[in-house]
Order: structure tokens, then C-alpha cells, then sequence
């Protein structure tokens, strides 16, 4: 019942959750757009969590990567890619991301947990290539988690 609404759901939470400024969580790599995305899990709603087998904990992050294909006239193709994600807190503890696919009609996409605790800043580090895509694409972002 929720899957067609999660990838919407995930990137109007960011909006509202960062404001306009930083919505648009994505970076370009001439034939493919990677749009990559970080929040509390606490912010999901009860049945997406259900539907999705999502631990909602206010110590708990996720990670939704997605990764278009550019096709002239429209907002992008969905491709399947192998992801590689990891995160780093201020003191250098790394932690790796363990991604599953998610499919929902012509949507693909990629969500991981992990914990958080209050104020933590992450560093994420997401390898990316795009199947037939041949070269692997490098995406770095920060985000600050807020728990209480």
C-alpha cells in the first residue's frame, strides 16, 4: 500500500526537514544524476516503517541513494547500480552501510540504517556505478542527526 509513496515521502521529508536551500541533494556525473538523502528514521511514518522492515528509533539513520540515467525530455531513467556506503563521525570512527534495492513501479533505489546519536555530524562516503554505466562515481556528504 505505501510502496509508491516512500521515494516521495523520503526526498518531501528532506525538504522539509533542511528547508529549500538544501533539497536538492544530488550530483551529476554527465550521463547519470546520483540523488542521495539522510534523515532520522524517527521522522518516517509508522506504516512505511512496517511496510519497509525499518527499525523507527530516534537512534537510528538512513540513507536513500538513487541513482537516473539523463533522458532527454523527461526527469531521468531509474538504473540499477552497485553502491557502496559508508559513514565517519567527527573522531574518524567509520561505519559501514549495508544498502538493499528497493524497486516501486519504474522507481530504484537504495536505503541502509544505521545509529546515530544526538548531534552527531557523519561524513558519508557512496561509491556508485551505474550498471552499463562503466566508470564508478565518488559522492561525499555531511549530515548533522538531531535525537532529542
Amino acid at each position: 500500500m505505501y510502496k509508491k509513496y516512500l521515494l516521495p515521502f523520503l526526498f518531501s521529508t528532506l525538504i522539509t526537514l533542511t528547508g529549500a536551500a538544501h533539497a536538492e541533494n544530488s550530483q551529476d556525473f554527465g550521463d547519470y544524476v546520483v540523488h542521495f538523502n539522510a534523515l532520522n528514521t524517527n521522522y518516517l511514518p509508522p506504516a512505511v516503517t512496517r511496510e519497509y522492515n525499518i527499525k523507527r528509533s530516534k537512534n537510528r539513520g538512513m540513507i536513500n541513494i538513487a541513482v537516473l540515467q539523463k533522458v532527454l525530455g523527461t526527469t531521468g531513467k531509474p538504473v540499477e547500480a552497485d553502491i557502496n556506503a559508508s559513514a565517519t563521525n567527527l573522531p574518524g570512527q567509520k561505519r559501514n552501510i549495508k544498502l538493499r534495492e528497493v524497486r516501486e513501479d519504474t522507481a530504484i533505489y537504495y536505503i541502509g540504517t544505521f545509529p546515530i546519536t544526538h548531534e552527531e555530524t557523519l561524513r558519508f562516503t557512496v561509491q556508485v556505478k551505474p550498471e552499463g554505466g562503466g566508470e564508478a562515481h565518488e559522492v561525499k556528504f555531511t549530515h548533522q542527526f538531531f535525537t532529542e
